[in-house]
């Protein structure tokens, strides 16, 4: 249901009385405050020119200068402050625009702090969920260190006693396969015979006394000791004790290799980033 025609007319008259009002307000104090910037203006003219006619009197004029100013601040300090105007409309209408002023700034205060508020949020939830990982991760970890306790129950003494079995296991194996190697060399790859004759161990062994060679075996052997053991410098020098044959056969299967700068020298290939 709408209002009567003249309700309406009167609420515009209100609302248009209530702006004239406000305006006038408005009006009033800005001649205020040019009247009281107008005194502060013809203050400031006057101090200037007490300043630009100082002459030699200049110490005593500074002594009364400073008696006024003093006088002047204690009279300042015992007057009570004063409205620029006492007018209800003003006083309303400047409220009016300070509390709208406030409103806004306190809407912009508000909105960053729900956006900071908001960007929390999601940083306590994503943390809140990194958390709930974590615990998951260190229940499952807990759950496994105390099923591996159940099964594996053995004294430190068993267990150190079961590495040492191993170990002594692996080097008799080693040794092993090391006897077998080097009886493998001996009966495949022996030692020249100069003379020709007799069997392959006895032309090895007369060779070997005569020209003092030495075997496939010793020499990989050297090779080996001398990567393990200086590892920064794991060449080996061919004399004449090391048979030339060996040596292209090692260098051609890429067993050994050269020394870049020196041939005499060969060193066991890098099968192993040694």
């Amino acid at each position: 249901m709408t209002p009567a025609p003249s309700k309406q007319r009167e609420m515009e008259q209100e609302a248009q009385s209530s702006q004239s009002s406000e305006a006038a307000a408005k009006a009033v104090l800005l001649e205020e405050c040019e009247e009281q910037f107008g005194l502060l203006q013809k203050l400031q003219n006057e101090i200037i020119l007490t300043d630009t006619e100082a002459n030699d009197d200049q110490s005593n004029e500074a002594v009364n200068r400073l008696i006024a100013v003093t006088s002047e601040l204690e009279q300042w300090q015992e007057m009570e402050p004063k409205l620029l105007t006492t007018s209800p409309e003003v006083l309303l209408a400047v409220g009016k625009e300070e509390l709208q002023r406030l409103n806004n700034q306190l809407k912009m205060v508000l909105s960053c702090s729900q956006a900071k508020l908001d960007a929390q949020k999601k940083i306590l939830k994503r943390e809140q969920t990194w958390q709930a990982e974590k615990k998951e991760a260190l229940n499952a970890v807990c759950e496994k260190i105390t099923r591996l306790q159940l099964e594996n129950e053995k004294s430190e003494h068993s267990v150190l006693q079961d590495m040492k079995r191993k170990i002594n296991n692996l080097k008799d194996y080693h040794s092993s396969l090391m006897e077998m190697l080097s009886d493998m060399l001996a009966e495949h790859f022996p030692l020249p015979d100069p003379q020709g004759n007799g069997t392959k161990k006895k032309r090895a062994a007369a060779y070997d006394a005569e020209m003092n060679l030495i075997s496939l075996s010793e020499i990989i052997e050297r090779l080996t000791n001398k990567t393990l053991e200086t590892p920064h410098d794991p060449y080996v020098i061919t004399d004449d004790t090391f048979w030339p044959p060996y040596t292209e056969m090692l260098l051609r299967n890429g067993i050994a290799t050269r020394h870049p700068e020196d041939c005499n020298k060969i060193r066991l290939e890098n099968f192993f980033g040694i």
